[in-house]
């Protein structure tokens, strides 16, 4: 059974942003969503972590309907920080362990700490990156079978990415299924196992990146420039 699976997807704002889309993903793989700005990645992303619920088709994750139960197994970070920027990283902790039971505090401060964070900062003293940086320990600190990264590292110097990247890969666990939209292909791709890329609200291409590798004797992003 698939982790995650999606027929006739359909969502519209002001016009239609995924267009009958399909999907199976299966658990054991890190799953770069990428393709040009205003695809639908973001909005893919925030339907599976149950945050828009006016599309149409069928989702199931892990062979369940979309409900309260199935969303505490999703974690999803948003491209942008959520909670109050008042807030101090270790009230930032307290209102995650309220929310989420699997989240785990010793994990989160071992990745801080591997971030080199100040634990005593308030969010709003931290620059774009040194945020991403906490949302991604945050997001990783919790115990799920999904992970949900909209644009982890788009405001990180690409000098902090690598170290983001082994973090990310050091942590992930092999029976769970990451997902992670970005436009900053080259910078992840050794993260990946697999591409899906996304244009017009359709998935034009979903291979693994051997597969890729092999068929076009090129890299995710070469390919990807040369296609679209």
């Amino acid at each position: 059974m698939s982790k995650i699976s999606i027929k006739n997807l359909n969502m519209s704002y002001r016009k239609k942003v995924l267009d009958n889309l399909d999907l199976e993903l299966d658990s054991g793989q890190i799953v770069g969503l990428v393709g040009p700005n205003g695809t639908g990645k973001s909005t893919l992303l925030r339907i599976l972590a149950g945050l828009e619920k006016t599309y149409m088709g069928e989702i199931l994750i892990d062979g369940k309907k979309p409900d309260y139960n199935t969303y505490k197994e999703i974690s999803y970070q948003a491209d942008k920080f959520t909670l109050d920027e008042k807030l101090s990283v270790r009230e930032v902790v307290k209102t995650y362990k309220k929310f989420f039971e699997d989240f785990d505090e010793d994990k989160f401060y071992k990745l801080f700490n591997e971030f080199k964070l100040p634990e005593d900062s308030k969010v709003s003293e931290m620059s774009k990156g040194m945020r991403e940086k906490l949302q991604i320990a945050l997001s990783l600190s919790r115990k799920t079978g999904i992970y949900l990264l909209d644009e982890p590292i788009s405001g990180v110097d690409p000098s902090a990415r690598k170290a983001i990247i082994n973090i990310i890969l050091n942590n992930f666990e092999e029976d769970s299924l990451l997902i992670i939209s970005t436009h900053l292909i080259s910078q992840i791709e050794p993260l990946l196992d697999r591409v899906l890329f996304l244009s017009e609200g359709k998935i034009y291409l979903n291979k693994t990146v051997d597969e890729i590798r092999s068929e076009n004797n090129m890299g995710i992003e070469e390919y990807f420039t040369e296609v679209f």
